[in-house]
């Protein structure tokens, strides 16, 4: 059967995007192919299930565009669906003076992006958060916690519903550019499709090579790790604390999450994970592990980040470290107080010139779209994501050709 959309990738962006194709084009042939057994395996289902406010973006970009909308749209979904949801609102603290300037960075970002913030002195975080030690915070009342798995789940029942096909256990293997779209070569047959839209996350990089588009980046896998508290600890944590981030760096530092179950989540640090689906330690994929250490990027990267990368390492091996550091927020916290919980890893884009890509990055391509640097604040976004690529495919079956912006999505 030819399709006109063949979306790559069955994690949040993948569905909401086929959820968003089907509902804009009523009657296209959709087909969503995903190599694992089902839904939200690797980014979506390992992540602290924060719906995030959208305050450490840059003003403009399309992290802060889609995440300030994609609260709201992400909220009404789980209403409209009976998903559970809370919006619990979060602290970022400063716990030195060295960290104020920092602090008020993002507390006039968080204006620049419309979100409604409040400065706290130290004693107004602890009515928050009382055994958080701080000297200074913010307050992000916007931000929530939800399970993307079972957000994942609807999806699939949705878009099933409007008759998409969603093909689990599919793996992308090749794809041969045809006059007007993809033959799309899998482990379980060839399928051809007029567009293609890739939203492959962890490989996303390799699929669009495959199709022929250059990424313009390479995806390094970027292990976060965890800690769980104890039930009996739990209430040392109320909502969401974070510590203030390093700004050259784009992870958030380790914090606390309360989940939606209840549970409350410490960390992750950020160690390169060796292989692109590394969730532990002990996990090493050859080819992964090549592709990195030969990647002149990285080794820039590296290079200029040796002091971050060598403490996290170090947190990583460690757990009296990775102690210290939940302790500057929370002093009480002891070694006996946590175990270990599940990891995941990010798929983060790397420039050849070592640069980190900052925002979501989606490339268009003939007949395709590549969602090549999707990793947080995605899952927020993502009902937002699906619409924009929506919104610029070309309607089926009459307009054989894509055109898209030189960024893939509306100015």
């Amino acid at each position: 059967m030819r399709y006109d959309y063949a979306v790559v990738g069955g994690g949040i962006v993948g569905l909401a995007t086929a959820h968003a194709l089907a509902g804009r084009h009523p009657g296209a042939r959709i087909v969503l192919l995903e190599k694992e057994s089902g839904p939200a395996q690797h980014q979506t289902g390992r992540n602290s299930g924060v719906i995030h406010s959208g305050i450490y973006y840059a003003p403009g970009s399309l992290k802060a565009r889609m995440c300030a909308a994609g609260v709201g749209s992400m909220m009404a979904f789980c209403d409209e669906h009976g998903l559970p949801y809370e919006q619990c609102g979060k602290v970022i603290v400063a716990t030195a003076p060295e960290e104020l300037p920092q602090l008020d960075r993002l507390y006039d970002r968080g204006l620049q992006n419309g979100l409604k913030v409040q400065k706290l002195s130290g004693e107004q975080v602890r009515e928050y958060e009382p055994h958080v030690q701080a000297i200074a915070g913010i307050r992000v009342p916007s931000t929530g916690i939800v399970s993307y798995r079972q957000v994942s789940a609807v999806l699939v029942d949705l878009i099933r519903a409007r008759g998409t096909e969603v093909r689990f256990g599919v793996k992308v293997e090749r794809l041969t550019p045809t006059a007007d779209g993809y033959e799309i070569g899998t482990s379980a047959g060839s399928f051809a499709a007029r567009v293609l839209v890739n939203c492959a996350g962890l490989h996303s990089d390799r699929v669009a090579r495959l199709a022929g588009t250059d990424p313009r980046s390479s995806i390094v896998p970027f292990r976060g790790e965890y800690y769980e508290l104890r039930p009996e600890r739990r209430s040392l944590v109320r909502g969401l604390i974070y510590p203030v981030p390093n700004p050259d760096f784009p992870f958030l530092g380790v914090h606390f999450t309360r989940m939606i179950d209840g549970s409350v989540h410490a960390g992750p640090n950020a160690v390169l994970a060796f292989a692109r689906e590394g969730y532990r330690k002990a996990d090493v994929n050859l080819r992964d592990l090549r592709e990195v250490l030969a990647n002149p990027g990285f080794r820039t990267l590296a290079r200029q980040n040796l002091r971050e990368g060598a403490m996290e390492m170090l947190r990583s091996w460690s757990k009296a470290t990775f102690v210290r550091s939940l302790q500057r927020l929370i002093p009480e916290v002891s070694a006996d107080d946590i175990v270990p919980c599940a990891a995941g890893v990010r798929a983060q884009a790397l420039t050849p010139e070592g640069k980190l890509v900052d925002d979501f990055l989606l490339i268009d391509g003939p007949h395709a779209l590549h969602v090549c640097n999707a990793p947080s604040p995605a899952a927020t976004s993502s009902l937002e994501i699906g619409r924009a690529i929506a919104a610029r495919v070309p309607a089926a079956p009459s307009r054989p050709t894509l055109s898209l912006t030189p960024q893939g999505v509306p100015a």
